[in-house]
C-alpha cells in the first residue's frame, strides 16, 4: 500500500474521532442519564490529558529540535498570542463556534506535521495520529455540546457538519507530505505554534469544565489520558 494511502486513513481516523465525539454528545443529551457528571468531566479531562500529552511528547520536542531557542519562542509566543486574542474575538461576537473553532485549530496543524513526519521517515508520525484520536474524540464531544445549547441548527445538520470536517485531517496531511516536507522549520515552527495553542485550550476551557467538587476522579482522567499517550509513544518511537 502506497506510504501516503497510509496517511489518508491515518488522518482520517483522528478526524473521524470529532463525529463520533458529537455522536456520543448527541446520546448524552437525548438520554440525560447516559453518562453521569463525573463521566462526563471525566472524558473532559482525559482529552485535557492526551493534549497535553501531544505538546510534551511530540511537538514541543520535534518543533524545538530543528529551531534556534529564539524562533522556537517566538512561534511559541505568537501561538499563544494568536489563540488568546480568537478568544476574545469570539467572545466579543457571542459566538458559539468557540470549541469548534479551537478543535480545528489545533487538528490541522498536527495533522499537517503528521504527513511531513511520514515524508522524512520520522516514527513521530504513528504517536500523533494516536493522540489526535484520543485529543479530538473529546474534544468533539465538548464542542456538540456547546453548539447543542447555543446555536439555533438541527442536531443533524451538527452531526454533519462534524463528519465533513473530518476531511480536514486528509487535506491537512497530504500538503504536509507532498508539499511541506522539505520545509523542515516551517513545519516546526507550526508545531510549536499549535502547542501553545492547545495549552491555552487546555487552561483556559478543559480544565476549568472537568474540575469537580469533592473529588479527584476527573483529575485522574488527565492522569490517563497523558499515561496513554506516554505508553503509546515509548512503544511507537524508538528510545
Amino acid at each position: 500500500m502506497p506510504e501516503y494511502v497510509y496517511i489518508i486513513l491515518l488522518s482520517l481516523l483522528a478526524g473521524a474521532a470529532m463525529p463520533v465525539g458529537a455522536l456520543l454528545a448527541r446520546l448524552d443529551v437525548m438520554h440525560p442519564a447516559f453518562l453521569r457528571q463525573k463521566s462526563r468531566q471525566f472524558m473532559v479531562a482525559f482529552g485535557g490529558g492526551a493534549l497535553i500529552s501531544a505538546v510534551a511528547l511530540v511537538l514541543v520536542p520535534d518543533g524545538a529540535s530543528k529551531l534556534s531557542p529564539l524562533t522556537a519562542a517566538l512561534c511559541f509566543g505568537a501561538g499563544g498570542v494568536f489563540f488568546y486574542l480568537l478568544d476574545m474575538l469570539l467572545n466579543q461576537l457571542k459566538s458559539s463556534a468557540g470549541q469548534l473553532v479551537a478543535m480545528l485549530s489545533d487538528f490541522i496543524p498536527e495533522a499537517i506535521a503528521l504527513g511531513a513526519a511520514f515524508a522524512v521517515g520520522e516514527s513521530t508520525g504513528l504517536i500523533l495520529a494516536l493522540l489526535m484520536v484520543l485529543q479530538n474524540l473529546p474534544e468533539g464531544f465538548n464542542a456538540y455540546e456547546e453548539l447543542e445549547n447555543s446555536a439555533k441548527l438541527a442536531p443533524n445538520k451538527i452531526l454533519m457538519a462534524f463528519a465533513s470536517l473530518a476531511l480536514a485531517g486528509p487535506v491537512s496531511a497530504l500538503t504536509g507530505y507532498f508539499v511541506l516536507a522539505e520545509s523542515h522549520q516551517f513545519v516546526a515552527g507550526l508545531m510549536l505554534f499549535a502547542s501553545a495553542g492547545i495549552l491555552y485550550l487546555v487552561f483556559q476551557d478543559i480544565a476549568p469544565e472537568s474540575k469537580a467538587k469533592n473529588s479527584g476522579f476527573p483529575a485522574l482522567g488527565a492522569v490517563a489520558g497523558f499515561m496513554l499517550g506516554l505508553v503509546g509513544n515509548m512503544l511507537i518511537v524508538p528510545a
